[in-house]
């Protein structure tokens, strides 16, 4: 008898193409935020490296090697990159919708289950940073790197 064992289920990184694929991602979204009248100010004055700081953030998030945590100073720093900006609700839905459509610019994998875990950390991440952004705010900065998975396994062709 014929064991099949089942492949497990990648992680949101793997699924996304690794680093290679979110650095992708987040120079051309970037660089589009640069071009937007509404966000270029929030991000005028941002480290060239930027782009590849948030695709390491991002990687941790989604299941990769944890190197934000290790090399740039975890949950902590990333709150701290938003403590007194005053991102207003605006900007954050207009951040949300450059990066969408970044995904698709940059080949991202277009199945629902991939989009929805990414849209779904997008708008929790997001509302956080306009609360973590409010004057007066003071978030934990002691929690650890979220961990963000799938809705729903990814969809996957049945085995031959």
């Amino acid at each position: 008898m014929r064991v099949i064992v089942p492949k497990p289920t990648p992680t949101l990184y793997e699924w996304a193409g690794g680093h290679e694929a979110l650095v992708k991602l987040l120079t051309i979204f970037y660089g589009h935020v640069l071009e937007d009248p509404l966000l270029e100010p929030v991000f005028r004055h941002m480290d060239p490296h930027h782009a590849e700081h948030v695709a390491v953030w991002l990687g941790e998030v989604f299941g990769g090697p944890a190197e934000y945590s290790a090399s740039h100073g975890g949950h902590a720093h990333m709150i701290g990159r938003h403590l007194g900006r005053g991102i207003t609700e605006q900007q954050r839905r207009r951040w949300v919708s450059l990066l969408l459509d970044a995904a698709d610019e940059a080949g991202l994998p277009g199945d629902p289950e991939f989009r929805a875990a990414f849209a779904g950390y997008l708008e929790w991440g997001s509302r956080l940073a306009v609360i973590f952004s409010a004057p007066g705010a003071e978030p934990n900065l002691h929690e650890p790197v979220p961990k963000w998975d799938w809705p729903v396994p990814p969809w996957q062709p049945p085995s031959p």
